[in-house]
């Protein structure tokens, strides 16, 4: 586990070692393992050559905002899914389960469409809006109520007069903070760091996302890649923020379920 932990970091911290050296030395045999004096140099130059803060503006906007949407929305039809019977509920699910199968790419070009026809070409609610109740995040929420959340305490909710949606919002949803917690961070990682989808619906450079901020860096004729490493480290630090503040309850979500009483 210690070498596979070793192997698993040594990218990120390759990843400081390059943005604090110059291009010329990335190209340098034997390679630079150790970090050097220019950080401070090459996030002078992002900061001077691209719009940084707007980008980072942008993908913080995008990313907790769909986040939150995925958070609510998903958790809410979980719930249902796992606590409530209506008809057609096994096929309505089951659907939901077959469109996990569907290749994302698949979609790009009838996503497109309705984006154009909604006139939200250019806009960063075509980043947000689209997936907020995705499939996984469903089957995940509604796994996680089945195992955790008993009819018992529902029935002593509704005795106390809840009414369905305070069932979910004051009975359900404190109990579902691990499960929240880890769909949150992978929400919030696939946000962050999607390219393909901000490049098919954008292409102004004020509504550029980090990702494609950062892919605009590498030039046609030459490339100045430790700009391009300090800038790829400036926008890790909110992925290691996030996962720090919960990585403690990702880990229960995830181990939930897995040890019996």
């Amino acid at each position: 586990m210690f070498l596979g932990a070793i192997l698993s970091l040594f990218p990120f911290y390759w990843l400081i070692v390059m943005s604090t050296a110059t291009t010329s030395d990335m190209f340098r045999f034997p390679p630079r393992l150790l970090p050097s004096d220019q950080l401070l140099v090459n996030i002078q130059k992002v900061l001077d050559n691209v719009g940084f803060f707007q980008s980072f503006a942008n993908s913080l906007i995008v990313a907790v905002s769909h986040t939150l949407l995925v958070l609510f929305f998903c958790s809410m039809a979980g719930f249902v899914f796992a606590k409530f019977e209506f008809p057609g509920k096994g096929i309505l699910f089951l659907f939901l389960l077959m469109t996990m199968m569907i290749p994302q790419q698949l979609g790009l070009i009838p996503q497109f469409i309705i984006m154009q026809k909604l006139g939200w070409i250019n806009e960063l609610k075509a980043l947000i809006i689209p997936g907020v109740a995705n499939a996984f995040g469903i089957f995940w929420m509604r796994q996680y109520t089945h195992s955790v959340i008993h009819d018992e305490l529902i029935n002593a909710g509704r005795i106390d007069g809840c009414r369905t949606f305070d069932l979910y919002w004051r009975v359900a949803l404190p109990i579902l903070r691990p499960a929240l917690a880890t769909l949150g961070i992978i929400t919030f990682l696939g946000s962050w760091n999607d390219y393909l989808w901000p490049l098919v619906v954008i292409s102004v450079q004020d509504k550029f996302t980090i990702q494609m901020l950062i892919a605009s860096m590498n030039g046609v004729y030459s490339t100045d890649y430790s700009m391009v490493m300090a800038a790829t480290l400036m926008a890790t630090v909110p992925l290691i923020i996030v996962f720090s503040l919960f990585s403690r309850q990702f880990i229960a979500g995830l181990m939930q379920g897995s040890v019996k009483d």
